[in-house]
């Protein structure tokens, strides 16, 4: 199984779990994939700013991931992910390809449909969709046990992805700020070495 500490409001993972879950089909490959809550409006004692997350999204778009983001809306970003990991971890409960459905579900609302996540509407739709039903405490509960995992495994930021005891810090991509301005490149190679951490040849289908 693949883990990776995340966001759902970090658009660096979304292109990550993009690449990852591209790659796992065109191997036929049968890993699953775990997202954990990384909440960052708790890790950095604030809310992730709309007109950040606009920029990264936007430097994404132009530099790396073309076919990503088409919807989003800066004016629907949400002000908080925890009623959105709560769904998630919701949906781990149930399984573990449940999570990673509703996980992936949570991110393709906020990036390519530019739909509010936080929204009780919303969530409630998602919800509906994979068969959940509403959250409770205790999935809040396992939002935060993440985050306190996270720290004790030396996360360092979202998304940071693990293979047994191997962890690898955003993989998929390079991010520089250049006086002032983002630069962000594929990061191929760290890409593949951790794509052969995470794919061994027995999790590949005949």
């Amino acid at each position: 199984m693949i883990e990776v500490f995340a966001d759902i409001l970090c658009p660096f993972t979304h292109v990550g779990l993009q690449r990852l879950v591209a790659h796992r089909r065109e191997i036929g490959a049968n890993t699953v994939v775990r997202v954990r809550a990384w909440p960052l409006e708790l890790v950095n004692g604030k809310p992730l700013a709309a007109a950040v997350v606009a920029e990264e999204v936007a430097e994404l778009r132009a530099q790396v991931a073309p076919d990503l983001f088409t919807g989003f809306a800066e004016a629907q970003f949400p002000a908080t992910s925890l009623p959105a990991l709560d769904l998630a971890a919701a949906a781990y409960r149930r399984s573990t390809p449940a999570g990673e459905q509703v996980s992936l579900a949570l991110r393709h609302a906020l990036f390519e449909e530019g739909r509010d996540i936080s929204s009780p509407a919303v969530l409630s739709d998602i919800a509906r969709s994979h068969d959940l039903r509403a959250t409770g405490p205790g999935d809040r509960a396992t939002v935060l046990a993440d985050w306190e995992e996270g720290r004790k495994r030396g996360v360092l930021g979202s998304p940071h992805f693990f293979v047994d005891d191997d962890g690898f810090f955003c993989p998929a991509l390079e991010i520089t700020r250049v006086e002032n301005h983002l630069q962000i490149r594929r990061d191929d190679a760290g890409f593949q070495r951790f794509l052969a951490h995470a794919f061994p040849p027995t999790s590949v289908g005949m």
